[in-house]
């Protein structure tokens, strides 16, 4: 028998083997019905989510599984539409040839090569407010990371109602005393300040942009009450870092706060390459206390060396006029015609001035259903509801990339204006 027909007859009897081992593994049945009656409520009540799968690298037009012909993709952070750009694949083929697969470590052990270090560097250099950086393996880690490092039982969180998931997991895992604002609402968040104001040091938390809103904080709003009362901004600029603002440095450039925002947290897994990591800049003191103290920065594996150099190459792109321009001006104006013809056709949207364009429809299984029939036209967008959003506001977030031609944002207009009106939403 020839080696490679050996290996694949160990192998499968090695899966069966294991298929067989997790197999009889009983569950308490207290949990088996919990678990079972949970699945079916949210079947029933139209939450219950599929995942579809995607055949192609992602861009604006896709292969989707047991589909014929390609889609068009308008629900990817995919902002600049780097994910399959040639300078960054080229970037990150490169890195994996000269630096390996992986680490196999975490960073202060035997985790950090040089183009880490570089990369941290670019980041800071990026912002240009003389700060210092730390990457994670996702914004989640850093925003996991980052209160209970910096923060004790005698400070205070004063968080917006409305912040990412990752961030209530991060107030939840800090000592830190909490306050919750309502969103965007700079009088609640000063007199949330007034409440905290006993507590040592009182750190603000704040989305830059809302991403199932598409609503953008109010940052100068914000940073004024802050400095108000001596306290700390914190911003997670996942959706908007690289397209946002004059030259894309996000949500402070856009307010013109950049040097009136402590701490930021971001992706390079959106707008900068659509991969993975994340990171947090600002001040080096601090940066040099998560260094030591933050448990998904000590405990998690070192970025890959193919994502350091995407990032790399996509922050290149980012940090230049010539490059950054066309891209900018392409998602903006597909966001405006977008926009303008949705609003005009009668579509309620939320959000502003971004290229998250939520279509508000109320009922998760209107949102499902509509989901399910712009695919039948070749639009791939996804229905939102309860836990992700609110109940009784499901939605379907359209998100425009500079990858996408106008030629094929009209389409999509097209396509829901027809699919709006088959199901009586317009």
């Amino acid at each position: 028998m020839s080696s490679s027909l050996l290996l694949r007859s160990s192998s499968s009897k090695s899966s069966a083997v294991a298929r067989r081992l997790l197999s009889t593994a009983k569950l308490p049945s207290a949990l088996e019905e919990r678990i079972t009656t949970a699945l079916s409520d949210m079947k029933a009540a139209g939450t219950f989510k599929t995942e579809r799968v995607i055949t192609t690298p992602q861009r604006s037009s896709i292969n989707v599984q047991n589909s014929s012909t390609p889609v068009l993709n308008f629900c990817a952070n995919n902002y600049l539409g780097l994910a399959d750009h040639p300078h960054v694949v080229s970037r990150a083929t490169s890195y994996l040839q000269q630096w390996g697969n992986g680490l196999s470590s975490v960073r202060f052990i035997c985790g950090t090569q040089s183009i880490h270090k570089d990369l941290e560097t670019q980041i800071s250099e990026f912002y240009g407010t003389g700060g210092d950086t730390i990457l994670y393996a996702s914004c989640f880690d850093a925003n996991a990371g980052i209160f209970e490092s910096l923060l004790t039982a005698k400070d205070a969180i004063i968080s917006d109602s409305l912040n990412h998931a990752s961030i209530i997991d991060g107030v939840r895992l800090s000592k830190a005393q909490r306050f919750r604002y309502k969103n965007g609402d700079v009088a609640d968040l000063n007199e949330q300040l007034e409440n905290a104001k006993h507590c040592r040091v009182k750190l603000v938390a704040t989305d830059g942009v809302f991403s199932m809103d598409g609503n953008i904080a109010p940052l100068r709003d914000i940073c004024d009450v802050v400095e108000r009362h001596n306290a700390v901004l914190f911003v997670d600029d996942a959706h908007a870092t690289g397209f946002l603002g004059p030259t894309g440095r996000g949500s402070g450039e856009y307010a013109g706060v950049l040097d009136r925002v402590h701490l930021v947290n971001s992706t390079l897994g959106k707008a900068l390459g659509g991969a993975a990591g994340g990171y947090t800049t600002g001040s080096p003191l601090l940066i040099s206390m998560l260094r030591n103290t933050s448990r998904p920065y000590l405990f998690s594996n070192t970025l890959p060396p193919s994502v350091v150099g995407a990032a790399a190459a996509a922050l290149d792109i980012v940090s230049n006029e010539e490059t950054r321009t066309p891209l900018l001006n392409s998602l903006w104006t597909n966001a405006k015609v977008f926009r303008q013809r949705m609003q005009e056709a009668g579509f309620v949207l939320a959000g502003k001035d971004h290229a998250i364009i939520p279509v508000m429809l109320g009922d998760a299984k209107l949102a499902a259903k509509m989901a399910e029939m712009m695919l039948e036209r070749g639009i791939y967008v996804v229905g939102f509801s309860y836990p992700v959003v609110p109940k009784d506001m499901a939605r379907i977030r359209v998100q425009l990339s500079a990858a996408h031609t106008l030629d094929q944002v009209n389409y999509a207009v097209d396509s829901f204006i027809a699919v709006g009106r088959e199901l009586k939403v317009i």
